[in-house]
């Protein structure tokens, strides 16, 4: 990443790594940032496959695809506030997020396809409802711990830090 002041960068990314690590509150939030922009775009997805009969597949496509790109949009409109020009913006975007989103659309999908009955379910349904947001819920405790490690180690979400 090109960055201006990079010794201001460096010494603001040693903050959040070193061996002290980052503090649950830290990651719990940058999860919830995180899981915020998933949601609403799985959601999305979700809700427009069913809606228009689509099958497993092609839905759960759409869905974790929307899920990335909100996911990613939070964390780009946030950096561009800040300043940072697009192609950076993105770059700090991908950085931060990438492996947050993968690993929260990894369990919630699994959780979704591995719930009898949840994948044929319409949006009328509580078993659509209850695996998706019960999915949401497994997400974030098994992500917090990663972005935990992630973010004391200067990486993930530690790399938007230096633009807040």
């Amino acid at each position: 990443m090109d960055h201006t002041g990079t010794a201001h960068d460096h010494a603001t990314h040693e903050g959040h790594g070193g061996h002290a690590g980052a503090s649950w509150g830290t990651a719990a939030k940058a999860t919830l940032h995180c899981l915020t922009g998933c949601a609403i775009g799985e959601i999305l997805g979700m809700v427009i496959g069913t809606a228009l009969l689509w099958g497993n597949v092609p839905t759960m496509v759409l869905a974790i695809t929307l899920a990335f790109l909100f996911g990613y949009s939070f964390t780009l409109f946030a950096v561009r506030r800040a300043g940072l020009d697009l192609k950076s913006a993105i770059k700090v975007a991908l950085a931060a997020d990438t492996v947050s989103i993968a690993v929260m659309e990894f369990v919630d999908n699994a959780i979704i396809a591995l719930t009898p009955g949840a994948m044929d379910a319409h949006l009328s349904d509580g078993l659509f409802w209850s695996a998706l947001l019960g999915g949401f819920g497994v997400a974030f405790l098994v992500t917090t711990p990663v972005n935990k490690w992630m973010i004391g180690r200067g990486k993930g979400h530690a790399v938007v830090h230096a633009y807040h």
